[in-house]
């Protein structure tokens, strides 16, 4: 992991003016005039802060002096930051690419670079596939996936300028098993697992890390405010998807994983002289990842003469006739 060490003047405590949360890009004069030598702490950029892990990580930062960017969809669910030192609160919907090129610029302009990306906003669904209502849908890959996607495009050319940082991408178990009743939202995570495993073996040679975090079930707003649920329910999956779905809404607020734990857990991981690439956070998550990978060995044993006996025949030179 990079050490963050930084040759750019960094900021003494300052907050953005409230016109700069809607529109970043123009700071005054006066505004640049307050960059002076303070510190050299990391630079992070967190999506999603007004509660869960987005919220938590953003505590634990600043109680370490570090530099954050803040942001939410609405700012007044960050307001609370606003006397912090070393912060910069700014409205972001990262379904909107035009805020988040506006929001990185400021970023980038407030504190000379960003050191490490949080991608965590995000929602569930619950529905059963058959139930999946395509606007509620569409509207979590917005989010999930291209929200995410838009917002790694938009700091690597800073990263890469600088040969250093860090992008921290929230999956879930969810995005190494499937359940029922949240088909839609594996698809998600599923998608973000993929685009990270190729993201780190494109740029890690380039001396930037890139670290997904699997958590299983959490004292966030998950299965609360930030899922929706299908208006159409089918009969047939009462005793699957509906089950399922009623069992995450029963115990909202009562899981297992403090959310406060775990955003230690990701400093502490991302910081380490060798992060990982998946970041299991709950017994559950770490569980059912052993599970799943029992599972997924025991299937690919049993066809594997099927498999191999796909390619070609080999000549007596090793090569495909």
């Amino acid at each position: 992991m990079p050490s963050f060490s930084t040759d750019f003047q960094s900021a003494e405590t300052w907050t953005a003016d409230p016109a700069l949360l809607t529109n970043p890009e123009d700071f005054s004069m006066t505004d640049k005039l307050k960059i002076k030598v303070m510190d050299d702490k990391p630079v992070w950029f967190i999506t999603g802060c007004s509660t869960g892990f987005g919220r938590e990580l953003t505590k634990h930062l600043l109680d370490r002096g570090y530099r954050v960017v803040i942001t939410a969809r609405e700012t007044d669910a960050i307001a609370d930051f606003a006397d912090e030192p070393n912060t910069l609160l700014l409205r972001l919907d990262v379904t909107v690419p035009k805020q988040i090129a506006a929001a990185v610029k400021a970023a980038e302009a407030r504190f000379g670079q960003i050191d490490v990306l949080v991608n965590n906003a995000g929602i569930g669904y619950f529905a059963a596939v058959e139930e999946g209502e395509d606007d509620q849908i569409r509207r979590m890959f917005n989010i999930n996936v291209f929200g995410m996607a838009e917002m790694i495009r938009a700091v690597l050319p800073g990263m890469r300028k600088h040969k250093q940082g860090a992008i921290i991408n929230l999956s879930s178990i969810g995005g190494l098993k499937s359940f029922p009743a949240i088909g839609y939202y594996n698809a998600t995570k599923f998608a973000v697992e993929g685009l990270s495993e190729a993201l780190w073996l494109e740029v890690e040679p380039l001396g930037l890390k890139v670290m997904l975090v699997e958590p299983s079930g959490f004292r966030t707003d998950w299965a609360g405010r930030s899922a929706n649920e299908s208006k159409i329910k089918i009969a047939d999956y009462a005793e699957t998807a509906g089950k399922s779905r009623a069992g995450v809404r029963a115990i909202s607020g009562h899981q297992a994983g403090d959310p406060v734990r775990a955003a230690h857990a990701i400093v502490n991981a991302i910081e380490s002289a060798h992060p990982p690439h998946r970041l299991l956070l709950g017994v559950d998550a770490f569980e059912g990842a052993i599970t799943k990978l029992d599972q997924l060995r025991q299937d690919f044993t049993a066809w594997e003469n099927v498999s191999r006996d796909a390619d070609y025949p080999k000549d007596s030179h090793g090569k495909a006739a």
